[in-house]
């Protein structure tokens, strides 16, 4: 690094990553230097906001250290990506794939700098006030209907995931996740995995799944008339699947929980925001689905958040987290399993 230079965050090397761009894509950056700063927010992989002075891009890239490649695939988020920006679903424009870990030291992708806020608690989504909260979460709405009514085969998607047995894969999957992360005994957790089980519902015909669609994964920026959502973020556990899934994890990020202080903090206490059962009515109007077994989604939700939780419950016992608010994580787990619990014996 040039002394005259700024050095870049962790796992962000700026002369690497100008001297790469330089070569793949001449004349895309200014004269300027670069400067960088880590995009708080993400889930794992790592998310830089980088500018020349003139121009600002995006750089992701998976977490330091050794990973899963299969966990943090930039190729497959950066293909999703560029598959669906020609479409009416809001991505930023992909510009750029790197393979080669002699770069960064490991895999990343560089894609445009979209403007918009993640709104990622009640109290930053009231400072927009009702009507206009209101008309943010009717666009999320609207905005995985378009998603859903994407062909896969048309952008290129078509071997993009195994739809076949697709949620009796997931539940497998985040039952073995379970047990591989706890700990302690956890009342009420196997009833609920198997009785999700012996209810799976069949599923419609598959689409592309963002696999964690809420409010905090896009953006949403004023427009000419009201606000509108800019981009849709975090497309790491994307695949072809059953879009009742994405749904499902929509309305359980849209139940009030009532837990003050709670270190998960949910969008759905702001004045404004439409409950559950508007969500669910507005989906089904707009993409024509069935939803009459919504409550299974939901109840799956519920479920795969309670064993993500107590994953991160698990690791604190180890002294494995770093940071405020783990020591009550494991509070919360049993409420999720509970919610699931009555959610599907409502359904």
């Amino acid at each position: 690094m040039s002394p005259d230079r700024p050095a870049g965050p962790p796992g962000l090397d700026l002369d690497r990553l100008r001297g790469h761009l330089d070569r793949e894509r001449p004349g895309l950056l200014g004269a300027g230097p670069l400067t960088a700063r880590l995009i708080e927010g993400g889930r794992s992989n790592l998310t830089y906001a980088v500018s020349d002075g003139t121009g600002r891009w995006v750089v992701r890239r998976p977490p330091l250290g050794h990973v899963l490649a299969t966990a943090h695939d930039m190729k497959r988020e950066h293909r999703v990506i560029s598959a669906l920006h020609p479409t009416d679903v809001p991505v930023p424009r992909p510009v750029l794939l790197c393979e080669d870990e002699e770069v960064l030291g490991a895999p990343f992708y560089v894609m445009e700098f979209v403007e918009g806020t993640p709104y990622r608690t009640a109290e930053q989504l009231a400072a927009l006030g009702p009507e206009r909260t209101r008309a943010a979460v009717l666009g999320l709405v609207d905005t995985l209907v378009d998603l859903h009514a994407v062909d896969p085969e048309s952008v290129g998607l078509g071997d993009f995931g195994r739809p076949e047995g697709f949620l009796d894969r997931q539940l497998r999957r985040w039952g073995k996740q379970l047990a591989a992360s706890r700990g302690r005994e956890l009342a009420g957790v196997e009833e609920l995995h198997a009785a999700l089980g012996r209810a799976l519902p069949t599923s419609p015909t598959a689409t592309v799944v963002h696999g964690d669609y809420r409010l905090d994964n896009v953006l949403i920026a004023p427009g000419d008339s009201a606000d509108r959502i800019t981009a849709i973020l975090d497309w790491e556990m994307s695949t072809l699947g059953d879009p009742l899934t994405d749904l499902g994890l929509l309305v359980m990020y849209s139940v009030r929980l009532e837990l003050p202080d709670s270190p998960v903090s949910t969008t759905a206490g702001a004045p404004g925001h439409p409950d559950p059962a508007e969500l669910i009515e507005r989906y089904a109007a707009r993409s024509g689905r069935d939803v009459s077994a919504i409550s299974w989604y939901t109840a799956f939700a519920w479920f795969k958040l309670a064993v993500i939780l107590e994953g991160i419950h698990y690791r604190y016992t180890l002294g494995q987290t770093v940071g405020a608010g783990f020591d009550r994580i494991g509070e919360l787990v049993p409420v999720f399993i509970e919610h699931g619990l009555t959610t599907l014996n409502e359904g």
